[in-house]
């Protein structure tokens, strides 16, 4: 139940609800999400954490870079009940 609450919490806002939808195509490095849902990078970031903290995404460095990817795949599925 409380991974349900985590899911819909994370869908409740439209800069995450952008975010991953963007990751669904795969991992992204911040540098290519920041545009893509055209917010500061400080807004995505707290979003990411966010994210990262209910066990939705994970990330990986890669020298300066850090790069997202889905962790959770259930996300992918309450997506998709919804379209």
């Amino acid at each position: 139940m409380e991974e349900n609450l985590k899911i819909l919490k994370a869908l409740s806002d439209e800069t995450r609800l952008r975010i991953i939808k963007y990751l669904l195509d795969g991992e992204k490095c911040v540098c290519e999400i920041v545009p893509h849902v055209n917010r500061t990078q400080s807004t995505v970031s707290i979003h990411l954490k966010k994210l990262e903290g209910w066990d939705i995404l994970e990330s990986r460095k890669n020298g300066k870079n850090v790069f997202y990817r889905i962790k959770n795949r259930k996300v992918a599925r309450v997506l998709n009940a919804l379209k």
